[in-house]
């Protein structure tokens, strides 16, 4: 009865062909118990060390030529004993009573070549192994007549037996399956694993930015009794033993401001963050940030070292993989080798200019009199992909002039940023977008030269948004007021607002010292660096909705 036969009457429930495949490999870890061996080994430190595939190649490096061929005599010359491998097997192939069997293990591929004369009896236990199951071997390298290095195997045996099949290269390629199998993907994808990777090189690379500057590494509450550090919808949760709700953080920010307090000058938190809100290709439930704060600097201080540290990152995943990121670089439409700072009533003005818009206009729309028909049927250029319906009811919700300026900023000026700012050769310049409205900046210090801006930047890169920063606000009683005027806001119906918070105003009373902050989403870091389309290309197991029900199977 073949695999996707269903039960017959009086034999067994085969199902689909993958389970046939499953009850299969059930059978040969059955076989396997039977003649005394575990197919779920867990003895590999005794014996002789098991050797990385990637050095285990290495030692024949002498022997390949140009064109990457090894030469056998060479490869037959080179002084080395026996290697013990290990890994998972990617590739079976036997013909003429020879087996070629592919091994990858975190370092790379290694081809075994299994033969009866160097196996003996062993040799009839290859037709027991499947894809995906994990297996040792032991022998010394040889070149095949292909030029291709191998372990010619001596000894093999079966570690651990793989019950489920890995999927194809083309048969895996359901992006939902993907994301809730990432176990699989990592497999059957080898660009997934390299963007993972990637951002494992980007972590280590931002660490070491920050710590040969003197900054501290630090770990604060991510469960806080108030919503502060930004304005964003919290996820709510609930103390058992206090009785106590409790909000998962949406950012570590008044922590970390309140360690500057007590003296650490120069800390920094690699942050897993919670925001109740929408999903989106740019947008997760839970992310993770980079924070760090800086006494006796400035906002001007964090734009300087943002262009450092971007391209000290970048230069470490190059320098990691290097095969990846020419890849990676090669399809770029964003360069880091300049950057353009950019003021945000000055980049409004120039838009409007771009579009032959009048320049009050900000003021206007919003207002029963705006002549928002004859504004879009007048505008040129870009200014004709306004979107001029959701502008002006967005900007009938501002309660002031700074959040009126940010409206018509975010209508006006960012979804254009990647085709107004860009390199003779066309690729997009990262732009900072600095000096915003202090009303929409309630935890950033007031620029003494316009009190109605704060020192804040934002940096857009390829059209998105990667970090925010500014000069610190010290002042307890600005922050006291900035708190209140939140209080209120939330009052009136807004979610996304903070509460105020007592301590923090105390610890400010304390008196902290003048500062620069940064927020920077190592997601959206590492989307920016491999080319990610989705932030969950990015995170290894992203939220989804429950699985249907399938039962044990």
């Amino acid at each position: 009865m073949s695999g996707d036969e269903k039960q017959t009457k009086g034999g067994p429930e085969l199902g689909t062909a993958e389970e046939a495949l499953i009850g299969a490999r059930r059978a040969k870890a059955v076989k396997a118990r039977a003649r005394g061996e575990n197919p779920f080994a867990n003895d590999v430190t005794a014996g002789a060390p098991l050797v990385d595939l990637a050095i285990a190649r290495a030692v024949f490096d002498a022997a390949r030529d140009a064109a990457g061929r090894y030469d056998a005599e060479k490869v037959d010359a080179v002084a080395a004993a026996e290697q013990r491998v290990a890994g998972r097997v990617l590739f079976l192939r036997s013909f003429g009573g020879v087996t070629f069997v592919r091994l990858r293990d975190r370092t790379g591929e290694l081809q075994l070549y299994c033969d009866e004369a160097s196996l003996g009896v062993d040799y009839a236990r290859l037709e027991e192994l499947d894809l995906g199951d994990f297996i040792e071997a032991s022998g010394p390298g040889m070149a095949t007549q292909k030029g291709e290095l191998s372990i010619r195997a001596r000894t093999l045996r079966l570690l651990t037996k793989a019950l489920r099949p890995l999927p194809t290269k083309t048969s895996f390629k359901d992006v939902e399956a993907r994301y809730r199998m990432r176990y699989v993907d990592l497999v059957a994808n080898p660009g997934v694993a390299a963007v993972f990777r990637a951002r494992s090189a980007m972590l280590a690379a931002v660490r070491e930015f920050l710590d040969t500057r003197g900054f501290l590494e630090v770990e604060t509450p991510t469960m806080h009794s108030l919503i502060g550090g930004a304005a964003a919808k919290p996820f709510v949760t609930h103390h058992n033993a206090l009785d106590m709700n409790l909000f998962l953080r949406i950012a570590p920010e008044l922590y970390l401001k309140r360690l500057v307090v007590g003296g650490f000058e120069r800390v920094y938190e690699v942050a897993r963050c919670y925001r109740n809100e929408g999903v989106s290709t740019r947008h997760n439930p839970e992310f993770t940030m980079l924070e760090y704060y800086q006494a006796y600097a400035t906002y001007d201080v964090l734009m300087d070292q943002t262009e450092a540290l971007l391209r000290h990152v970048d230069e470490r995943v190059a320098r990691a993989l290097p095969k990846e990121h020419a890849a990676w670089l090669a399809l770029r439409r964003f360069t880091l080798d300049r950057f353009v700072r950019l003021p945000m009533k000055e980049g409004i003005l120039a838009a409007l200019d771009r579009a032959k818009l009048p320049h009050d206009l900000v003021e206007r729309v919003g207002t029963p009199d705006a002549p928002i028909k004859e504004w879009a049927k007048a505008a040129k250029g870009a200014g004709r992909d306004i979107d001029w319906t959701n502008f002006n009811a967005g900007a009938k919700k501002c309660d002031s002039p700074g959040e009126r300026v940010f409206c018509a900023y975010e209508y006006v000026v960012e979804p254009f940023l990647t085709k107004d700012y860009v390199t003779p050769e066309g690729k997009t310049l990262p732009v900072f977008v600095i000096d915003y409205p202090f009303e929409v900046s309630p935890l950033a210090r007031k620029k003494d030269a316009d009190p109605s801006l704060v020192d804040r930047f934002e940096l857009f890169i390829d059209g998105r948004e990667l970090c925010n920063a500014f000069s610190e606000l010290n002042d307890p009683d600005d922050q006291a007021d900035r708190f209140r005027a939140q209080v209120a806001k939330k009052a009136k119906g807004a979610e996304e607002t903070m509460d105020y918070d007592a301590d923090y105003v105390r610890a400010l009373e304390h008196g902290m010292p003048p500062a620069a902050g940064f927020g920077m989403g190592i997601d959206r870091l590492a989307m920016m660096l491999t080319g990610a389309a989705s932030i969950r290309d990015v995170i290894l197991f992203p939220l989804l909705r429950p699985e249907a029900s399938g039962g044990d199977s």
